[in-house]
């Protein structure tokens, strides 16, 4: 070999040469030692991130049991609640039917009773007119009478009899059926002007029965009909002012107020106490539980007074003392069952309807029958004579 290969063959050894002098020379380059302790702290905290995840999970599961929990009380709850509110529509309902039964009733009475004034109204409108044009009725047919030719002085004598027993029959009749003192002494009036027209002595008791009865309707106390007209009118006015009964349990009471000095568990006792204490009332026997009512209902409670006022007013007019009392007790009863008594409107207008009832017919009329009877037996005896 020459000195130019030895040379190659000392600066490049050959691959066998080459990893047989690394290997007995050279150290390793990876220690087993420092793997083995990243090894083991990398699952260290690969452990601890599974761990919190786990925990997190855990949370989340037992916040949804909470949540499906709470959320199925409250279904309960409401679902209870939900029953109670049907319970208790379902008796406001048969509240609400049984009072519009009574609301109907109530307008059917109203409307009864409203027609039936009306027709008094007319028939009373009726007598009224046929009474204010008897007098100019009869005078123009004693001018016709009188301006006949060929009527005997009898006749004449007859005609004048008939119509001084006819207002005679008036007179007894508006004094004892009608209590009208006013048109008894106007019909007497008029039957001793007619006796007047006579001229005959034979007619002088009854002139002078006449004359007694006159006397005694002018001194009898005669009932103020005009003032007592006008005062249901203004009492029938002022029935929309009056104040209503309060209904039970509508307001707060004293014993059941808590007492803003307590505290703790002694003012939440107080508190319960009162709550439960006013569930139930008791009514006295004595007394009438004013029920609730509606605005309709108020208004026909306060129509159907107006018209009991008006009807004793239209009785007092024509005379009918029965309907009249009736009807000034039914205006009464309902004051005193469903208005305020404590007040003093309502208790000034008890008192007026009172007054009005029992001093109204308390005065005993006159007889005044002694003319007509006198008046009848005279024309009896002429009957006989002729």
């Amino acid at each position: 070999m020459s000195n130019e290969d030895e040379q190659k063959d000392a600066e490049f050894p050959d691959e066998g040469e080459l990893v047989v002098d690394k290997t007995e020379d050279e150290p390793a380059s990876l220690p087993a030692p420092d793997t083995a302790a990243a090894d083991k702290k990398g699952s260290g905290g690969i452990a601890w991130l599974a761990l919190f995840i786990a925990l997190i999970a855990a949370a989340g599961i037992g916040y949804l049991i909470f949540e499906d929990w709470r959320a199925e009380s409250a279904a309960a709850q409401s679902a209870s609640s939900l029953a109670e509110l049907r319970s208790r529509l379902a008796s406001s309902t048969e509240s609400v039917a049984s009072l519009d039964r009574g609301l109907a009733e109530l307008a059917e009475a109203d409307s009864r009773t409203a027609s039936e004034l009306s027709t008094l109204q007319a028939n009373l409108e009726d007598r009224i007119s046929l009474l204010d044009s008897l007098p100019s009725r009869v005078s123009n047919l004693e001018n016709s009478i009188s301006t006949l030719q060929g009527v005997s002085t009898g006749a004449r004598n007859t005609w004048l009899l008939a119509e001084a027993e006819y207002y005679m029959q008036i007179a007894n009749a508006q004094l004892q059926l009608a209590g009208n003192p006013h048109l008894a002494a106007l019909a007497l009036g008029m039957a001793d002007e007619r006796i007047v027209q006579l001229s005959d002595p034979a007619l002088t008791g009854v002139r002078r029965a006449l004359s007694d009865e006159l006397a005694a309707l002018d001194v009898m106390e005669k009932p103020d009909i005009e003032g007592i007209t006008l005062t249901l009118s203004s009492l029938a006015r002022v029935v929309n002012s009056l104040p209503l009964r309060q209904a039970a349990g509508s307001g707060v009471d004293e014993d059941t107020a808590v007492d803003p000095d307590l505290s703790g568990t002694d003012r939440a006792w107080a508190s319960v106490k009162g709550a439960v204490s006013g569930l139930v009332r008791v009514t006295p026997p004595n007394e009438t539980a004013a029920p609730l009512m509606t605005p309709d209902a108020v208004y026909f409670l306060r129509t159907n007074l107006t018209l009991q006022l008006q009807a004793a007013r239209l009785a007092l007019l024509r005379g009918e003392q029965a309907v009249f009392e009736q009807s000034l007790d039914d205006a009464a009863e309902w004051l005193e069952t469903y208005f305020d008594a404590e007040s003093a409107q309502v208790r000034g207008a008890k008192a007026t309807l009172a007054e009005i009832r029992n001093g109204l017919f308390a005065v005993a009329p006159p007889d005044i029958s002694e003319s007509l009877r006198l008046l009848r037996q005279f024309n009896s005896i002429s009957e006989s004579a002729q």
